[in-house]
């Protein structure tokens, strides 16, 4: 049987499980057109320099209602001449954070693909014996006369990390970007039902005032008036 997500009214009663997942990657590879293609069905193309939104809704998936949330974050860069990786502590602590990983690397940035590898090494620094349930997602899967990264090497890698593998269009592949979030958030549900009640590991990030779906729509709406000042001057 399909899986049931959808979203559930304001005034139901409160979800009884939370779903805390973090997006991670290089620069310019799209993790916040990603994360706002996911929650609003919406392609923004510009976006203010990324400092580490955390994004709330409220879902039912398999039946039960839940609690997502998703943190953005700054990206992550290799340092120079190494396959080490620098990031910020504010990454460190999304990822202590979180239940589960949302790794993105362009397509057509062979450079961004290989931030994946040191990173995932990074995070299994931080819990080095939980269960990681991890998405990689290749972005920009529209662009593929631009293609520097094969499926094949995408597969290999998802494999070698143990995650499952998405060749995805931000821009043009709502559904894809919609699925691939929706199986991940399907293994940390069930991750979480199998732990009996066992404590779970985390902090509590502080929480915006508003869980920035108002900053979503901002920002769409800034998105649709620049659009429309362009086709008045043509």
């Amino acid at each position: 049987m399909a899986a049931e997500w959808r979203k559930y009214p304001v005034l139901d009663c409160v979800p009884n499980k939370i779903i805390k997942l973090v997006v991670l990657g290089g620069s310019s590879v799209g993790k916040t057109a990603l994360v706002v293609r996911f929650l609003t069905k919406r392609f923004i193309g510009d976006y203010e320099a990324n400092a580490g939104a955390l994004y709330s809704r409220k879902f039912t998936i398999d039946g039960e209602q839940i609690s997502l949330q998703v943190q953005d974050t700054p990206f992550v860069s290799l340092e120079d001449d190494t396959d080490s990786i620098c990031c910020q502590e504010q990454i460190n602590r999304s990822i202590y954070w979180a239940d589960g990983f949302v790794f993105v690397y362009s397509i057509t940035e062979y450079e961004s693909y290989r931030v994946i590898r040191p990173l995932y090494q990074h995070i299994r620094k931080i819990h080095p014996n939980a269960n990681i349930p991890l998405l990689l997602m290749a972005n920009k899967g529209d662009l593929l006369r631009a293609r520097q990264v094969s499926s094949k090497e995408g597969l290999q890698l998802a494999s070698e990390l143990g995650g499952t593998y998405y060749e995805v269009s931000a821009r043009e592949n709502c559904e894809g970007v919609h699925e691939a979030f929706q199986q991940l958030c399907q293994e940390v549900s069930r991750m979480i039902g199998s732990c009996n009640g066992e404590k779970r590991r985390g902090l509590h990030l502080v929480r915006p005032k508003s869980p920035n779906m108002q900053d979503l729509k901002r920002r769409l709406k800034q998105a649709l008036t620049s659009k429309g000042k362009s086709a008045t001057t043509l």
